[in-house]
């Protein structure tokens, strides 16, 4: 289920890809999508912060779901687009992240050759 899912975000996020391309006339090589990718990625991770009170000298807000998912979702919109870009699907990317999120608690646990990951017992 949750692997359909993960195909249905790519295939519309190339649907849309491709729409956008076309109707503005965009032909840019693969790295250079990718730079714009990683640029507005960074742009709605500060939109992000915006949501969550990062501003210490501010007094704070409550927090307005809605929006914080809206601008999540901005940087789930352009990662996927980039992937797509770099040319990683979805069944790449899920089997990529299970390796990953293995190592990583390999790591923690400390059950790798790498130092500085281990929790403290």
């Amino acid at each position: 289920m949750a692997e359909e899912m993960l195909r249905e975000i790519f295939r519309l996020q190339k649907q849309f890809d491709d729409a956008v391309a076309t109707h503005r006339g965009l032909d840019y090589s693969p790295d250079v999508w990718i730079q714009k990718e990683v640029l507005a990625i960074i742009s709605e991770l500060s939109e992000i912060l915006d949501e969550v009170n990062f501003k210490w000298w501010k007094d704070p807000k409550e927090i307005n779901h809605e929006k914080l998912t809206e601008e999540i979702v901005d940087v789930l919109h352009f990662f996927v687009s980039m992937c797509i870009k770099a040319g990683i699907g979805p069944e790449e990317l899920y089997q990529a992240y299970i390796r990953k999120n293995r190592e990583n608690f390999a790591r923690q646990e400390g059950a790798t050759d790498r130092e500085g990951y281990a929790w403290k017992k």
